[in-house]
């Protein structure tokens, strides 16, 4: 008996410390792990478009080359289709963010009649499949739309008629789908925010002005900052719902879409890899000036 006692204490200690050791390691192991099963398509793209490939087609790594980065937009059509889509994007993103960070300081501040309706009806564009809002909007552009397609004096819209599709349609999908996302990011910012700063702030002699932009808006800015760069990112990548509502107008989604099936330019590498590094540069920037201003108070 006393020579088995010491040794199921032994087993014991051990398979104990085992486990610590699978506790402790867990988490950063799965952490690792989905990073970088999130990365590889990203780190593909960005290597993918130095490929000095032959052909028409993308697919094999042939060699170093920076010839698509000198001359990214090389392709007929790309500049265009860029150029609305980095439009459509900014306007999408910045309307959204306005209305969106309004609606959450709304939904979240005050007690109104309908609030649980609104609530609720802010995760439908989110929760609907896509290609269903994009045949709904088509329906309704077609339906209501402006005489012959151009806006008559005075902004009236007309009972009868087809809206044109193309920018201004895009547009106004990116807006609706948009709001969700920024509306749902802002109210989970401000879930955690202290009341008590506001009511120091007008204690101490500020109007509800001058409490919002001196002591609120600073608060929920990074939710805010947030928000906008989730919109930026849906709407540039948008393609089913601007698909339906886009008429002839090329996005760049739909401009990649409609050269792919005939070659795969290393400029769509080059345009993505952009794209991704200059979100990456603007979170780093943003979130060092946080950190600097945390520091300096």
């Amino acid at each position: 008996m006393t020579a088995v006692a010491p040794t199921v204490a032994r087993s014991g200690n051990v398979a104990g410390r085992v486990s610590r050791s699978v506790s402790h390691y867990a988490l950063p192991v799965f952490t690792v792990i989905a990073i970088a099963y999130l990365l590889i398509p990203i780190v593909v793209m960005i290597i993918f478009s130095f490929n000095d490939y032959q052909g028409k087609f993308n697919f094999i790594w042939s060699g170093f080359t920076l010839k698509a980065w000198e001359d990214p937009l090389a392709w007929p059509g790309l500049p265009d289709a860029l150029r609305i889509s980095l439009t459509v994007a900014a306007l999408s993103t910045v309307v959204a963010t306005i209305l969106g960070t309004m609606i959450g300081l709304a939904i979240t501040r005050y007690r109104f009649r309908g609030r649980g309706v609104i609530n609720g009806l802010i995760f439908l564009p989110m929760a609907s499949p896509e290609i269903v809002l994009g045949a709904s909007l088509l329906t309704l552009f077609i339906n209501i739309g402006l005489k012959n397609g151009v806006l008559p004096p005075g902004l009236t819209l007309l009972p009868k008629g087809s809206l044109a599709l193309g920018f201004t349609t895009i547009l106004i999908a990116h807006i609706m789908f948009n709001i969700s996302y920024v509306v749902v990011t802002v109210k989970a910012r401000l879930a955690g925010f202290d009341r008590r700063l506001e009511e120091a702030a007008m204690d101490l002699g500020a109007n509800e002005w001058t409490t919002f932009w001196r002591v609120t808006f600073p608060l929920i800015f990074p939710g805010v900052m947030a928000a906008a760069l989730l919109a930026f990112s849906l709407s540039i990548d948008d393609f089913v719902i601007t698909n339906f509502v886009s008429g002839t107008t090329n996005t760049f989604p739909i401009w990649v879409y409609g050269v792919i099936r005939n070659a795969l330019p290393a400029q769509i590498n080059v345009i993505g890899s952009v794209v991704f590094l200059a979100a990456v540069g603007f979170v780093a920037a943003t979130t060092l000036r946080s950190g600097r201003a945390i520091r300096t108070h």
